[in-house]
């Protein structure tokens, strides 16, 4: 089969992108090792989120340095044996954090965060999943009145730029949140952003949308991509029909480099790793909506299938065997919080998150190789910013006018900024 474009990678946005290009009047194959959404894009949080507007920043503070180094933090965990691949990345990162290049950077990736929800509502109205949107925000919730104070000085400042909350006090918890079980001193309730209760469920549907409008998807390994002796590309799926497109978009997520490599192409790519559990109800009331005990770096979230108790990052390579201490960590913290009852699960989910050090999503055509685009790196956010990523990327490649400045987003750009 012949195709305008061949898609590599089936989470969120991978699917947006195929869906964009074929909106733009491409014929487009989807392509992966699994089905649609069964990686990254199967156990995060499920929140868009719209608030997100400053990308977390490397820490500048020594006590959270100290801690981190020591792997005392809950939110963040790292292997030893990752260390070594991880000093350059992690080093790009921290200077990109300073202020002499921080605020540039949010200013930048606002411009697509800004897209987010407006991208996402028109997919879920047209694969008619409603059903799982939860539109009541998310909320953090604070153990101490001066790490409240600071976070709500920062949601005034983001205020500015079109980010709406409300502060509440402890009895407002209460209120909106009777299943939690200890007194916070105060909490911020983001109410832009929109929560799912099924992320791999959405991309699924997603996914169902695209061959509904005349998509092909295929499964097979992604890696075994070959440039034809006519220039095109072509791949052999698990069947050993060959698929060939005029051009690919690489959105495998953190595998993306495994490919990209082969041309030429190494950005410093890092992994933050993370792992889920799902548990029942044993309380008397629900979960409303997700909730993120801020100072511990946990969040619970009400999903389809359970209660669902996600972790911060593990910095480790990407395919080193699971150590889900970290979520039996944060279980034991959120038990006192939560109405946490047994396990769903027979073991912890593990995913990879694909980060860069200038904190910025890899969106354009790789350089040096004519056919090839990218759209991977988005950090935390791929399940937010997979339909805003393909807009921009299928404008780029139809040659229409993006809604958001591309250059920031660039494969050919200095990660190191300078």
């Amino acid at each position: 089969m012949k195709f305008d474009v061949l898609v590599l990678g089936a989470g969120m946005v991978g699917v947006s992108c195929a869906l964009h290009l074929q909106q733009k009047g491409k014929s487009v194959a989807l392509f992966d090792k699994g089905l649609p959404g069964e990686e990254t894009s199967f156990g995060n949080a499920g929140i868009i989120q719209r608030e997100a507007i400053e990308p977390y920043g490397f820490p500048r503070d020594f006590s959270t340095i100290f801690q981190t180094a020591f792997n005392s933090r809950l939110d963040v965990r790292y292997h030893f044996s990752a260390l070594t691949s991880l000093i350059k990345p992690l080093a790009t990162y921290y200077h990109n954090s300073s202020q002499k290049f921080y605020p540039k950077i949010c200013k930048e990736y606002e411009s697509i965060i800004a897209r987010s929800i407006e991208t996402h509502i028109p997919f879920i109205e047209q694969a008619n999943v409603e059903h799982l949107v939860n539109n009541q925000g998310f909320m953090e919730v604070y153990r101490t009145q001066k790490a409240l104070d600071t976070s709500v000085k920062a949601a005034e400042r983001l205020q500015q730029h079109g980010v709406h909350h409300n502060v509440l006090n402890v009895k407002q918890i209460q209120t909106e949140e009777p299943a939690l079980r200890e007194n916070f001193v105060g909490a911020i309730h983001w109410t832009d952003p929109i929560s799912i209760r099924n992320p791999g469920g959405l991309v699924k549907a997603y996914a169902k949308l695209f061959e509904q409008r005349g998509g092909h998807f295929y499964q097979g390994n992604a890696l075994d991509l070959q440039q034809s002796a006519t220039a095109e590309w072509e791949i052999l799926d698990i069947k050993s029909d060959m698929i060939q497109a005029k051009e690919v978009v690489i959105a495998l997520g953190p595998w993306s480099i495994s490919l990209t490599k082969r041309f030429g192409y190494t950005p410093p790519l890092f992994v933050k790793r993370g792992y889920h559990m799902h548990f029942s109800n044993s309380g008397s009331v629900p979960l409303n909506k997700t909730v993120l005990d801020a100072e511990r770096g946990y969040l619970v979230a009400p999903m389809e299938q359970g209660l669902r108790l996600a972790t911060g990052a593990e910095l480790a390579h990407l395919d080193a065997p699971s150590t889900p201490n970290q979520l039996d960590d944060a279980e034991q913290i959120a038990r006192n919080v939560f109405p946490l009852g047994k396990r769903l699960d027979a073991e912890a989910w593990k995913g990879a998150r694909p980060c860069m050090p200038d904190m910025k999503p890899v969106i354009g055509a790789l350089p040096h190789t004519k056919g090839l685009w990218c759209a991977f790196g988005h950090g935390h956010q791929g399940f937010t910013l997979g339909p805003a990523t393909g807009e921009l990327l299928a404008d780029i490649m139809v040659g229409d006018q993006p809604k958001i400045d591309p250059l920031p987003f660039s494969p050919s750009r200095e990660f190191w900024n300078s």
